[in-house]
C-alpha cells in the first residue's frame, strides 16, 4: 500500500488532467494483466504435466508393492472430482455476481467455493493418513513416490486457493466494488483500475481530487479541518 496527501481544493494538489496518462496506463495495464495471466496459466500447465508425465512412466514400478488399482477407491476419488468441480461452478457465479452493491451475495458464493475447496483438501488429508497407515508412503515405491509428489503438489495448490479466498472475501467486504473515488485518479506506472482503491481518512477527503499521485515519503501531517487528507491503496 502506498500513501499520498491530497490536498482538496486547496490548490496545491495535483490538478493537471490525466485523462491521457490514465488511458495509457490502462492499456499497459490490460498488455500486463494478460502477460501475467498466461505466465501463470502456462507455468501451473508445465508443473503439471511434468508430474502427471512422471506418474504415468512410474506408474508400473510398485517394487513389489500394492498397485493404485488395489489402493484407491473409485467412488472416493469421484467425489473429490465432483467436489472440485463444483467449487469451479460456485466461483464463476460468484465472478458472474460482481457489480457494485452485490457484494454479500459474490462473498456468499466465494464462501460456499471455500467449503468446497476444503472438504477437497480433506479428503485428500484422509487419503494420505489411510496410505500412510497401511503402509503404503511414498518411500514403498516410486510409483507411491510419483503419487504423493503429484496429488500432494495439487492439494497444497488448492490450500493455496483457499488461502486467497478468505483474502478476497475480506478485500469485497471492506472495499466493494466501487472505484468511485479513484476515478479521476492515476499512478505514475501500470495499474489495474479495477484494483485501485482508495480509503478517505475522513469523509469528502477525496472531493474533486483529480491527478496523478506521487509517493513522495513524507509524514503524513496532522489532519486539520482545512486540509483533509486521504490514503490512496
Amino acid at each position: 500500500m502506498s500513501s499520498a496527501t491530497l490536498h482538496s481544493n486547496s490548490g496545491r494538489g495535483a490538478k493537471a488532467p490525466a485523462n491521457d496518462h490514465a488511458d495509457h496506463a490502462h492499456h499497459d495495464s490490460g498488455a500486463t494483466t494478460t502477460l501475467g495471466f498466461w505466465i501463470y496459466l502456462m507455468s501451473d500447465c508445465l508443473i503439471f504435466c511434468v508430474l502427471f508425465a512422471t506418474f504415468g512412466v512410474l506408474a508400473q514400478s510398485t517394487a513389489g508393492g500394492p498397485t493404485g488399482r488395489e489402493l484407491f477407491e473409485l467412488p472416493f476419488v469421484l467425489g473429490e472430482t465432483v467436489l472440485l468441480l463444483l467449487s469451479s461452478f460456485t466461483f464463476g457465479l460468484a465472478s458472474l455476481s460482481m457489480r457494485p452493491g452485490n457484494e454479500a451475495v459474490v462473498q456468499r458464493w466465494l464462501w460456499i467455493t471455500f467449503a468446497l475447496g476444503a472438504a477437497f483438501v480433506s479428503m485428500e488429508v484422509h487419503e494420505f493418513t489411510a496410505l500412510l497407515h497401511e503402509g503404503a508412503g511414498p518411500g514403498r515405491s516410486a510409483f507411491l513416490s510419483a503419487f504423493f509428489t503429484l496429488v500432494g503438489t495439487h492439494g497444497l495448490h488448492v490450500t493455496c486457493g483457499l488461502l486467497w479466498l478468505v483474502v478476497m472475501i475480506h478485500q469485497i467486504g471492506r472495499f466493494g466494488f466501487d472505484p468511485a473515488l479513484t476515478r479521476d485518479l492515476a499512478m505514475p506506472g501500470p495499474v489495474e483500475r479495477e484494483r485501485f482503491l482508495a480509503i478517505e481518512l475522513r469523509a469528502g477527503a477525496l472531493d474533486g481530487a483529480r491527478g496523478v499521485l506521487v509517493a513522495t515519503g513524507a509524514a503524513v501531517p496532522a489532519i486539520t479541518a482545512s486540509e483533509p487528507v486521504a490514503q490512496a491503496a
